[in-house]
């Protein structure tokens, strides 16, 4: 798969952990997410990328939709 922002093909794949934090003062209460993706970066431009698996997006969706309900 080549890279979308310079056309590489010399991108690699790496095992991540990130702590997704909600912003905003709304969110005060929110707890961070804490997700595990694999992320893939181009080794030419930098360009990095990972994707949301459905058990963090729900914790994510239900965190905005808790914030917006109070």
């Amino acid at each position: 798969m080549h890279c979308p922002l310079c056309h590489s093909n010399n991108r690699a794949k790496f095992p991540t952990e990130l702590m997704i934090h909600f912003s905003g003062l709304k969110h005060i209460d929110n707890p961070a997410v804490l997700a595990f993706p694999t992320v893939s970066v181009c080794l030419d431009c930098g360009f990095s990328g990972f994707t949301t698996t459905e058990t963090e997006l729900r914790v994510l969706r239900n965190g905005i939709a808790a914030a917006a309900a109070a």
